[in-house]
């Protein structure tokens, strides 16, 4: 091989080792440049996420972290800035605000006493209802920055912001007055938008006096329970109103043949060895499914429960929102339903009729005629309305929210006519005023062996455009018919009496 040969030998040797480290470098490149968009596109992430969990925080969870029970040293240090802010109906009612003693001492006042008790609370000894809910408002100050500066330069507190609530107190006292001595609660919300309109707890308690009375409150001989609000904590059976939910489920496992049902009731409904009575041994004779639901029949439902798929029948009332905490941020307990397919025929029939273990609170139960006044959508329920400064400029304010859509308005339609049915041939008569129409249930619920049957009436009205629903519970108080519904009437009418005003 002669010396050219080997100058273009080692010529294309050199080429092929300049292509293969340019292909080396390129791969190199290649593998650098991933590297780095992988981690580059992992920051970005990171970043992206604090940001949305930055948002999140401010705006969904900010609230509920400021007036955490755990946080009460950042509640102090806002006491110490500024003064307590006024809560408000919305009716211009003042129900609670802060005014200075003769020793500069700050003391917060309840004009309403003990109406309000539960629903507002109280700001000494912790903080419940409003007062814990609308705290990090009531203790924060929305004024002009220099106004507030001017303040601090003086070692003045700046003044709190006002808290306007959803509450009415011609409803509320018609309700409050209504119950009377009795224990339970009344609870009206606008069907429309979940706006808590009024919510009455018995027994009760003066929150002006909270700090002389708290020993006796909370003393363990004291069976009263004063400071629980049955409204939204009470567990109870819900007897009769139940059988809006047994309606609903048995049309739709019989579409076609529901209007078909018939039923001749003679007091007494037989099913094996149990037997299920009709309230005061009251026989209803024949009946179609309209007549029973007005009627409240025991046994025309007893018997419609036989025949239920409850696998179906659970999770219509978990779409109800039993078994499930309520989207209100009033302190409140789950209502509870535990029948099953696998269940007793016992537990059937006694759940049928709204007795068994089945438990609800007065709110979950007007929230559910409410949403059959609302056309099957179930709005949450909610009670601060918006946030004023001094000046009266609205910081925030909180809209209507849909919680879930539990039927769909044909089904809707049908209850509200069994419903109106109950009003105008059945046993809710009492519940009708003058000049607007009432649909609703009664319910007497059996709750303890010897004991008289609490008290149940849930409904709305106006029927054609529902603007209020009620939800009454009064505490051994024998037929829901009789002692319920006319307290609900009370309501209904101061609330078209102010209307109309």
């Amino acid at each position: 091989m002669n010396e050219e040969q080997l100058s273009r030998k080692s010529r294309k040797r050199r080429e092929k080792e300049k292509a293969a480290s340019v292909k080396r470098e390129g791969r190199n490149r290649r593998r650098t440049n991933r590297d780095i968009m992988m981690v580059t596109y992992f920051f970005v992430f990171l970043f992206v996420g604090i940001i949305g969990y930055l948002g999140y925080f401010t705006y969904v969870k900010a609230d509920e972290y400021r007036t955490n029970e755990y946080n009460s040293k950042r509640q102090t240090i806002f006491a110490d800035r500024f003064i307590r802010g006024d809560i408000v109906s919305s009716n211009g009612k003042t129900l609670a605000t802060t005014t200075t003693d003769d020793d500069g001492n700050e003391v917060r006042e309840y004009p309403y006493g003990s109406m309000f008790a539960h629903v507002v609370g109280y700001s000494t000894k912790g903080n419940t209802g409003i007062e814990s809910l609308a705290s990090s408002y009531l203790l924060n100050s929305s004024i002009n920055p220099f106004v507030r500066a001017v303040y601090e330069l003086r070692d003045k507190k700046s003044p709190g912001d006002t808290v306007v609530t959803t509450l009415d107190t011609r409803l509320q006292a018609a309700a409050y007055d209504a119950l009377g001595d009795n224990k339970g609660a009344v609870v009206a919300i606008n069907p429309k938008t979940g706006e808590i309109l009024a919510m009455v707890s018995k027994p009760d308690y003066d929150p002006n006096e909270i700090n002389d009375i708290w020993d006796e409150l909370v003393d363990s001989d004291n069976k009263n329970s004063n400071l629980v609000n049955r409204a939204t904590q009470g567990l109870y059976p819900p007897g009769s109103t139940f059988k809006v939910i047994t309606a609903l489920e048995y049309i739709r496992e019989n579409p076609g043949t529901y209007s078909n049902f018939h039923f001749d009731c003679d007091s007494i409904y037989e099913s094996g060895e149990y037997q299920i009575r009709c309230s005061h041994g009251v026989s209803h004779g024949e009946e179609n499914l309209k007549e029973a639901f007005a009627a409240s029949c025991n046994g025309a439902f007893a018997s419609i429960g036989e025949t239920l798929n409850f696998a179906s029948m659970y999770q219509l009332c978990e779409d109800f929102g039993y078994n499930k905490q309520l989207p209100v941020n009033l302190l409140s307990n789950a209502s509870k339903f535990t029948l099953k397919d696998s269940s007793s025929l016992w537990d059937v029939l006694q759940t049928s009729i709204g007795q068994g273990q089945t438990t609800i609170t007065p709110l979950h139960n007007a929230m559910i005629a409410a949403a059959v006044a609302n056309g099957g959508v179930m709005m949450e329920p909610y009670v601060l309305d918006h946030v004023e400064n001094e000046n009266g400029n609205v910081i925030r304010s909180f809209s209507p929210k849909t919680w879930r859509t539990v039927m769909t308005k044909d089904e809707a339609d049908l209850l509200k006519d069994l419903m109106r049915a109950v009003v105008t041939d059945g046993t809710g008569s009492n519940a009708q005023g003058d000049g607007y129409t009432v649909a609703g249930k009664t319910g007497s619920a059996e709750w303890a062996s010897g004991k008289d049957t609490h008290a149940w009436f849930i409904g709305f009205a106006n029927v054609d455009d529902p603007e209020i629903a009620v939800s009454v519970i009064v505490e051994e108080g024998g037929s829901g018919g009789s002692v319920a519904a006319p307290v609900a009437r009370a309501v209904f009418d101061a609330y078209y009496e102010a209307k109309n005003s």
